[in-house]
């Protein structure tokens, strides 16, 4: 399993990822961190152009701010193309909060939950974090 940041939360994803370095999480299960650069994908996609990535290379895609405005919006592709075996969208409830490092340690903690039960997770859309 590999998880691809949103472009715009890259920073505070790789905060948590080095949490999870340090909690040895990633010695237990080690989760590759992607971005749009290290897959090719364009700063400006839609929201359904990255869902659909992510679900045809079996990325979770890990945002904060997708919303559920317009047609291409992350709520509407969830809604329109989600089906029972998609990965869930993992959302970070509030992402400023990643720079405290008792909410980063409970969003990687969550993280490595749904990592680990990924099939309880597939078909749920998206999964608020921590």
């Amino acid at each position: 399993m590999k998880v691809l940041s949103d472009h715009n939360l890259e920073g505070q994803a790789i905060l948590l990822w080095s949490t999870m370095e340090s909690e040895d999480w990633l010695k237990l299960l080690p989760i590759p961190l992607l971005t749009f650069a290290d897959v090719g994908l364009p700063f400006e996609s839609s929201d359904r152009v990255v869902w659909r990535y992510a679900q045809e290379h079996n990325l979770i895609l890990l945002t904060a701010n997708r919303n559920e405005d317009g047609e291409d919006s992350l709520g509407r592709t969830i809604q329109d193309e989600n089906t029972a075996t998609s990965l869930p969208v993992v959302t970070i409830g509030t992402a400023d909060r990643l720079e405290e490092s008792y909410y980063r340690e409970r969003c990687a903690e969550k993280l490595m939950e749904i990592v680990i039960y990924i099939e309880r997770y597939r078909g749920v859309g998206r999964v608020f974090i921590p």
